[in-house]
């Protein structure tokens, strides 16, 4: 056995949470999206139930979205200039406030839709500055040979959060939404005391004057970093496109015929599929051809699309969603450990900034897409269309992003 072989055994053998600081971070990271799985749900039925309007349901979407829009890049700038475990405690703090105050708004009957988008608009502010900071950590806190691992692992737990979350948050609102908020800041409480027993290694953090240079860096960066450009480009058009969870509730209802049981079965299968998938990475790593394994998952992905577009079988629609599910979190491991790794600490707020707000619109507007394409051409078609554009933006990016297709292995990454 070559001694790179023996040294790639040794780190397979180590179980992660005997990593330091990787237990709590976990620990925080999973019961803060616990908490945020619970809150949608609270919120979108309190609404309509204040309110009974459909449009008032999508302004939820808008109230989170919009701060983030507007301060993912100074939230970036703010995440390389200061220390990014402190920026987290206080955002997680005023959450926890935010969130008592809807628990005790609730019960007491004073809490009305408007006072509730205010605190959902203050909660999206809160994770702009939040995410940027919660996505470096894992680099900080393990090797580079154990971030595949560490990053699958705390994967299948985020996916385990968003199948368990809305059932808890669903049966919870029964017993009543202050119930579910109160839930929501227990659990924040303890993401919170997992964020402090965290302790990341980083140099301490240069301070620079506030500039349009310096606030945009990270864009500036990722024109120069090929392969992270195209991989986070290539995520937002595979999502953008491919948004056939858009229109489950339209499949559920008048094309598969399942009611709001098999609505709950197509929701959840994506998210199954990639938690088996995460479970899998985090014991078999991916070699040395992740560039190569990263588009043929993208291809996959759209295959799924198109295949779930086409079916009316129920069998069939679940396990296409749940293979879509497994595509895409390759693509997501890979994105990752491109945008951890092959960032210099100084930068990495800045350019996850910008990874996040790619994800964000490609979420919205994905749904967006997919609304809009369905209205003209149908529901089936306009699943089809998404599924074939995400093959053919697959292979444009292999010819304009040559580097992403040699991409090797993930633990070889490095800062340039």
């Amino acid at each position: 056995m070559s001694d790179e072989t023996l040294s790639q055994a040794m780190h397979a053998a180590t179980p992660l949470l005997k990593l330091p600081s990787l237990k709590p971070f976990l620990v925080g990271r999973t019961l803060s999206a616990l908490a945020s799985q619970v809150l949608a749900v609270a919120v979108g039925w309190q609404i309509y139930a204040l309110t009974h309007s459909i449009r008032a349901l999508g302004f939820i979407g808008l109230a989170q979205f919009l701060p983030m829009l507007g301060l993912v890049f100074i939230a970036g700038h703010v995440a390389d200039q200061h220390d990014r475990r402190r920026i987290v405690i206080i955002c997680q703090t005023i959450q926890i406030i935010g969130l008592a105050v809807m628990a005790a708004g609730t019960y007491t009957g004073w809490l009305t839709s408007n006072a509730i988008y205010i605190l959902v608009a203050l909660f999206g502010a809160l994770r702009a500055f939040e995410m940027p900071c919660q996505q470096t950590f894992v680099a900080s806190i393990v090797s580079p040979a154990d971030m595949p691992r560490a990053t699958a692992l705390s994967a299948s737990l985020f996916q385990t959060a968003s199948i368990v979350g809305p059932s808890i948050g669903g049966l919870l609102y029964g017993v009543g939404p202050a119930v579910c908020y109160a839930l929501c800041t227990a659990a924040m409480i303890v993401a919170l005391g997992g964020t402090i027993a965290m302790h990341p290694s980083r140099p301490a953090p240069s301070r620079t004057p506030v500039s349009l240079a310096s606030v945009f860096g990270g864009i500036a960066f990722l024109r120069r970093r090929r392969d992270t450009l195209g991989a986070i480009s290539l995520d937002l058009f595979a999502v953008l496109l491919g948004g056939a969870t858009a229109m489950l509730p339209v499949y559920a209802n008048d094309i598969l015929h399942t009611g709001p049981i098999g609505l709950g079965m197509l929701r959840a299968a994506p998210a199954i599929g990639a938690l088996l998938m995460s479970v899998a990475i985090a014991r078999i790593p991916l070699g040395d051809q992740c560039g190569r394994i990263m588009f043929a998952s993208v291809v996959i992905f759209g295959i799924a699309t198109i295949i779930f577009g086409i079916s009316h079988n129920v069998t069939l629609s679940v396990i296409s969603l749940a293979v879509l599910g497994a595509a895409d979190v390759i693509s997501v491991m890979i994105r990752s450990a491109l945008v951890q790794l092959g960032t210099p600490d100084e930068m990495r707020g800045r350019v996850s900034a910008v990874n996040m707000l790619f994800i964000g619109s490609s979420n919205q507007l994905g749904e967006f897409e997919s609304g809009m394409l369905g209205s003209l051409v149908g529901p089936e078609s306009a699943v089809v269309i998404g599924g074939l554009g995400t093959i053919i933006v697959a292979g444009l990016w292999i010819r304009m992003f040559p580097s992403l297709w040699k991409l090797g292995r993930i633990d070889k990454i490095t800062p340039n």
